[in-house]
């Protein structure tokens, strides 16, 4: 997990990002030339590690009511990648580039990646430590032993692998 201090050194290396402090120490990070009324890429960054960015625009990831996704256990490349793609998508009014798209996990024996389903859900499939984890945005859904075993869950849930 990043610290407090790590992730405004990250936020603050855009130099799109407004920085506004706001109540208990707490910081949000403004895109002032949003084609949107939504102008707040990050939200309530706490020292406590806790903290939100918008991503109501794209697909993929679990947001909140009001479109934020909570970013207490990102790694600096998934949150860098999460702020790029925000800004984007409130600067052209669409979802992120393909390029932008969450990463594929394959192994080097079967496919992993992102599975959809009807309703536009998604989960990623990924294979480390000789499990396969599927994951619900950041958070662990469920762990296999074995890619058969996943795709039988994966299947049954309704989903389908993304197709590249």
């Amino acid at each position: 997990m990043l610290t407090f201090e790590q992730k405004l050194q990250i936020l603050d290396s855009y130099p799109e990002l407004d920085r506004k402090n706001v109540s208990l120490g707490r910081v949000n990070y403004q895109y002032e030339q949003s084609v949107h009324d939504k102008k707040t890429v990050a939200y309530h960054l706490h020292p406590n590690g806790n903290g939100f960015v918008y991503a109501g625009l794209l697909q993929g990831y679990n947001v909140d009511d009001k479109g934020y996704v909570n970013i207490r256990d990102f790694t600096e490349e998934d949150l860098r990648s999460l702020i790029a793609k925000s800004i984007h998508s409130l600067s052209t009014g669409g979802k992120a580039p393909e390029t932008a798209v969450v990463p594929d996990y394959i192994s080097k024996d079967s496919p992993g990646g992102i599975w959809t389903d009807g309703d536009g859900g998604t989960l990623t499939l990924k294979y480390e430590d000789d499990l396969w984890y599927i994951y619900s945005g950041i958070n662990l859904e469920m762990v296999f032993e074995t890619r058969e075993e996943a795709g039988e869950y994966l299947t049954e849930e309704g989903f389908k692998p993304q197709k590249k």
